[in-house]
């Protein structure tokens, strides 16, 4: 299992947090898409850093067109020299709607398509051939010369789907070449949910388990007694704010917190976010978080997640500046 970090930092910061990353034997960096545009940063990363696998974790496909993501990935693998690693994620249609202002339907879907649009692009761009690639959300079928910025050394670039419910799981396996995992699962989620998703993806396709990769995400707390204090608080807050989502529920369910997720919602709608985080216990942040020193944290995580996830994703506080 390889370890990774994620980046949440501004861009003046990335260069050493790369540095650092690559220092403490990270495999790799990843950059979340919430306030700042994540290629900007992966580019500087690939520059500081000559080692790191680097990816976007998530991405948000749906606020794109298909064309700009290849143009920007391909780019990207070229200048990192193969070592960069596409996530991609729907997001809800609110976000989609109301903040990008972009259209909104199927996300399995058009996640599918989004998908097969991109490979279709990058074909063209490896090979020269005449682009045409037409569904029912995308059509690409004009590429000349002009606008094809051609092959490069490594153009299998990786495809990855940030996924919590079946559907998606099961898309990711089929046709991506890995999944992205959220930090809000359990194992008791991903026996009964996600790894039979993958599973299902998997046969469909008639992939064999070896060609996918599952990504994990998980809360760290770990540092000095100070640190571990303050992460402590701050993942009880994330924990009650996504298990107040019904997107989520399932998750609690597996768990049997059916009557907390109905609670965490509720005061959710109420505004009354410190109050949910007070009904976040020990032995529920210990479901969804590794607690200890830094140096004991690949062994905790090994053990508990073994077998399941190929790499994972530790949001620690030991790049961001």
């Amino acid at each position: 299992m390889k370890l990774d970090v994620v980046y949440s930092g501004n861009l003046q910061g990335v260069d050493s947090a790369a540095r650092k990353a690559e220092q403490l034997r990270f495999s790799g960096l990843w950059v979340t898409e919430t306030s700042h545009n994540p290629f900007f940063h992966l580019l500087r990363a690939a520059e500081a850093s000559p080692n790191l696998t680097l990816g976007t974790a998530v991405a948000i496909a749906l606020a794109r067109s298909p064309f700009t993501l290849a143009q920007t990935a391909w780019d990207l693998a070229e200048f990192s020299q193969g070592r960069f690693w596409l996530g991609l994620g729907s997001q809800v249609r609110a976000h989609i709607v109301k903040r990008f202002s972009m259209p909104w339907d199927k996300p399995v879907a058009q996640m599918r398509e989004m998908i097969l649009a991109l490979r279709a692009i990058w074909e063209a761009f490896q090979t020269g051939n005449k682009l045409n690639f037409e569904g029912e959300y995308y059509r690409h079928t004009l590429l000349t010369p002009f606008f094809n910025p051609g092959p490069i050394e490594h153009p299998d670039i990786p495809i990855g789907l940030a996924a919590v419910g079946e559907k998606m799981t099961a898309l990711a396996a089929e046709l991506a070449n890995f999944v992205v995992l959220h930090p809000f699962t359990n194992v008791e989620y991903l026996d009964k949910v996600t790894m039979p998703a993958v599973e299902a993806g998997l046969k469909k396709a008639d992939r064999p388990r070896p060609d996918f990769t599952v990504l994990g995400s998980l809360f760290a707390i770990t540092g000095d007694e100070q640190q571990q204090a303050m992460l402590d608080k701050l993942v009880r807050r994330q924990i009650s704010f996504y298990g107040s989502t019904p997107a989520y529920r399932g998750v609690l369910e597996a768990i049997g917190q059916d009557e907390l997720a109905e609670e965490l919602h509720k005061l959710s709608r109420q505004g009354e976010w410190k109050t949910m985080a007070g009904l976040i216990d020990d032995d529920l942040v210990d479901r969804f978080a590794v607690r200890g020193a830094p140096d004991k944290l690949p062994g905790l995580v090994a053990e508990r997640f073994g077998g399941m996830y190929d790499r994972v994703i530790l949001s620690v506080p030991l790049v961001d500046h």
